[in-house]
């Protein structure tokens, strides 16, 4: 029989299809892995060598000797071509402020919209890369989160990357997305408030207490390692969805200490290279969950990344209703990750 869940920690409840679960041959058929690509390609503007001299850099790790807009980059950040949002014009008040047309509200579309180009190769993706390059990405989401959370006209700070032209990619070659807002999203305020209901009540972190029940149940737990674990969430909102979370309660992903960046590294690239090879390069959006700036110091969120794998499509019931319909049964994803054996690379 189909099953409703709620998920903890969002209050938010999932249709759990049984009657259409799916397994991992069902996801793969039709599917192969991308054929090889080359590692550069003179059309791509994020392969390097097609740098331009007048581009901005936000930050990059390069070779001794080399200048922004050349190349000997390991990694750098970019403005965004066409950014969702723009910085206040310089000599202008960066206080954003709201206006009322009529009975609504709009306010100036004011933030920063980069890019993090994560590999000078045009063909790898993190699933593919070495550790070190993955490391790599991470120390620059932090260096990049850190300058940004610092500001004051930006309340929120969201990393996220988009996998595929099914998950909103526009671009082949590795890369990342940041933006800061002068707003926090509304979703992002329903969680803190569920998050700190669950405190009030409790005194306990809600997500510390998702990761100690999953690490003894251990039905859903996907991995873990020294810092971190992996566990697909009792109400997924889609097959194989996954979160990764400190082992130990941490607020804000600026807290991330530099000795841990290499755990975490490890733990996103394996799960991502459980689904590049498990169910053969699916689209796939993740993105980093962290506070607000004025919440760092408050004890009832975990900061944590949501691996969502696009694998099934909306459609009207999830539309009209905002109830997620799941056709994977998230034990079933879990043991599937669990189980599945990726080579080193």
């Amino acid at each position: 029989m189909p099953e409703l869940r709620e998920n903890l920690a969002t209050k938010r409840w999932v249709a759990i299809a049984t009657e259409r679960a799916k397994r991992s041959d069902d996801f793969n058929k039709g599917k192969e892995l991308p054929a090889p690509r080359p590692a550069y390609d003179a059309k791509c503007p994020f392969c390097e060598g097609n740098e331009t001299p007048d581009q901005t850099e936000e930050f990059s790790i390069r070779d001794p000797g080399t200048r922004p807009g050349e190349k000997g980059w390991k990694i750098r950040a970019i403005p965004n071509k066409y950014p969702v949002l723009v910085p206040a014009r310089k000599g202008a008040s960066i206080e954003v402020k709201r206006h009322k047309a009529g009975i609504y509200l709009h306010m100036e579309g004011i933030g920063k919209h980069e890019v993090i180009v994560e590999n000078p190769a045009h063909n790898k993706t993190i699933a593919t890369m070495t550790l070190d390059e993955v490391a790599t990405v991470i120390k620059a989401y932090h260096e990049r989160y850190l300058a940004l959370d610092r500001d004051p006209a930006y309340k929120q700070v969201l990393i996220f990357r988009n996998q595929g032209a099914g998950a909103g990619a526009s671009q082949l070659h590795p890369h990342s997305q940041i933006i800061a807002t002068a707003i926090i999203a509304q979703h992002m305020r329903y969680a803190l408030i569920e998050a700190q209901r669950y405190f009030d009540e409790l005194g306990k972190c809600v997500f510390c207490d998702m990761i100690k029940y999953e690490l003894a149940e251990k039905e859903r737990l996907v991995m873990q390692n020294d810092k971190f674990v992996a566990f697909v969430p009792y109400a997924a909102l889609l097959p194989y969805e996954t979160w990764i979370l400190p082992l130990k309660h941490s607020t804000s992903f600026a807290n991330l200490l530099p000795e841990d960046t290499g755990s975490l590294a490890q733990i996103l690239r394996d799960i991502l290279a459980k689904l590049y090879y498990g169910l053969n390069n699916p689209d796939y959006n993740y993105c980093i969950k962290s506070v607000p700036h004025y919440s760092a110091c408050e004890p009832y969120y975990h900061w944590h990344i949501q691996i969502l794998p696009r694998l099934t499509t909306p459609a009207g019931f999830e539309i009209g209703s905002g109830m997620a319909v799941n056709v994977a049964l998230p034990e079933e994803s879990a043991k599937f990750l669990r189980e599945f054996k990726v080579g080193t690379p």
